[in-house]
């Protein structure tokens, strides 16, 4: 049994039909243009959907509260959580330059790697075994909640409109690292309540970093 045959038969719970699904959910296009992103763009579909739907059922609350929940449980620093925990990285095949800048363990690629096996589940298994594996992998994050988490970025937006200051406005003002593994750099203000810095493998992470920095400096 091939590594990736084994890694799919004992961390997914899923005996593939065809692997080359899989193998190609596992490829990074550095490595080969048959790469992961189809397959990634299909899986991020049907994360959100599972995910939607199981909290729907799940949390008797409000649109906004279920938002919350849904983005950082779909986030892809939490995706890559969940393959670090399944042991994805060193499966991940790359070309020669990204895995010598340790791509395989950036947020982006293992986070993209898991939402393509997602995607490589539902067309080789159907809904029920993505399903099945969503369910299983995120169900210690579901239930560890508690409370609906506020992403920084609204925390900011709500702590500003309290204290009667504009909104805060995100610039990108910095972009460095190969294509593979980007570093952006993103600077957030609000006018006469202060300005942060920070840094991310993606514009979204560096804008959440900045305004968790902003925050801090506030409260």
């Amino acid at each position: 049994m091939s590594d990736v045959a084994g890694f799919v038969a004992s961390k997914l719970d899923h005996q593939p039909r065809d692997l080359a699904l899989f193998e190609r959910a596992l490829t990074h296009s550095s490595a080969n243009r048959d790469s992961y992103e189809r397959l990634e763009f299909l899986g991020d579909r049907v994360l959100g959907l599972v995910m939607a739907l199981w909290l729907y059922d799940r949390f008797d609350e409000p649109e906004g509260q279920l938002s919350r929940r849904y983005n950082a449980l779909v986030a892809r620093e939490t995706c890559a959580e969940i393959g670090r925990e399944l042991g994805l990285p060193e499966l991940i095949r790359l070309g020669k330059q990204a895995r010598g800048d340790s791509a395989h363990h950036s947020d982006n690629v293992v986070g993209d790697a898991v939402e393509a096996l997602i995607g490589a589940l539902l067309l080789d298994g159907g809904l029920d075994a993505a399903e099945r594996f969503i369910r299983r992998a995120w169900e210690p994050l579901v239930d560890g909640q508690g409370r609906a988490p506020i992403h920084p970025k609204s925390a900011l937006q709500e702590l500003a409109a309290a204290r009667r200051l504009a909104s805060p406005i995100y610039e990108m003002v910095g972009r460095s690292g190969a294509h593979h593994a980007p570093v952006f750099t993103v600077r957030v203000a609000i006018r006469n309540g202060g300005e942060a810095t920070a840094e991310g493998s993606s514009k979204q992470e560096a804008e959440t970093a900045a305004a968790a920095a902003l925050l801090e400096q506030l409260q």
